[in-house]
């Protein structure tokens, strides 16, 4: 029996209303190919996260929430649901591309407004910036996306409108990922520097990609649905399988500590990690791996005065 997620789920019609432009059963099968890899990734992500104390997996539970909400929104197109029919803007006589109306898989847009502030978070964790650059990221991101999606579901030409309202929101974007995080991640030391740079590069790049393929799919009806599942899932697994797979090697010899990233497991004293440093300026211990035994202050009589620590 080949693949019957399409008829199953009733074709071309979704609430009694129909499409002209749809994916076939290639396109459905691209779509299951590319759930099972966002599948594999979230087992292996997951797995990886057991070789590393519970303090320092914040980054393997990230990248793995990342391709298991992939997982489930490829599930849902491969299984031809979470669409709906938009007429088109520009009505073309390409057989593959001729019609009224284009299915438009919203479910697409459920993915990319939960992984995106996810990979941002992955990236900007890893250059040590502070929280509320994060959430102000975070925020221009949702509005990249919901732009995305609103224009996607506009018939007429403002569609474009919210199309360049997503694409300056992109640039805001990609100005803080390749320069203000960059040069934090350059002050914590060469080897963050290194992995933040591939990773921030490589998903800068990726992502410049995206506005294009919406141009050709869901905005301009150029490309079939077929077409568009190919463009849309090659972006995603470099996105997200082969961006995980990067960052996560990068982040193998490094304490999180190092990044400002600081927790605390349920049997270590919560004193000694709620600050990394003393109330007299003394440097204290973090809660990884690379722990102090104790703390010294200096005298004012030129002694060394060390309080024994526990250590953790």
């Amino acid at each position: 029996m080949g693949n019957t997620a399409i008829a199953v789920n009733g074709g071309n019609m979704v609430n009694g209303l129909t499409s002209d432009i749809n994916i076939t059963e290639r396109g459905s099968d691209w779509y299951w190919a590319v759930t099972a890899i966002m599948g594999a990734s979230t087992l292996a992500f997951a797995g990886l996260s057991f070789t590393k104390p519970r303090t320092h997996r914040v980054f393997h539970y990230i990248t793995t929430a990342i391709t298991m909400v992939a997982t489930i929104a490829y599930f849902s197109m491969a299984s031809n649901i979470g669409w709906t029919p938009i007429d088109v803007e520009f009505q073309r006589s390409n057989p593959k591309v001729s019609g009224i109306n284009r299915e438009i898989f919203y479910v697409r847009y459920i993915d990319w407004v939960i992984t995106t502030p996810l990979l941002l978070t992955d990236l900007l964790l890893t250059a040590g910036m502070p929280w509320p650059t994060i959430l102000y990221t975070i925020l221009i991101d949702e509005v990249m996306i919901i732009t995305g999606l609103v224009g996607s579901l506009v018939k007429s030409s403002y569609k474009w409108g919210y199309f360049t309202f997503g694409c300056a929101a992109f640039l805001v974007v990609a100005y803080s990922v390749t320069w203000d995080a960059r040069l934090h991640a350059r002050s914590l030391g060469s080897d963050v520097s290194r992995i933040y740079l591939i990773c921030g590069v490589w998903t800068i790049f990726l992502w410049f990609l995206y506005p294009i393929a919406w141009g050709l799919a869901e905005g301009g009806n150029v490309i079939s649905p077929d077409s568009e599942a190919v463009f849309y899932g090659i972006l995603d697994i470099c996105a997200k399988p082969v961006f995980g797979a990067l960052l996560l090697w990068g982040h193998r010899n490094i304490d999180p500590a190092r990044l400002g990233v600081t927790i605390r497991d349920y049997h270590q004293d919560p004193a000694l990690s709620s600050s990394t440093q003393g109330p007299h300026g003394e440097k204290l211990g973090t809660n990884g791996h690379n722990t102090t035994t104790g703390t010294t202050t200096g005298a004012t009589t030129g002694a060394d005065t060390t309080v024994p620590r526990a250590t953790v």
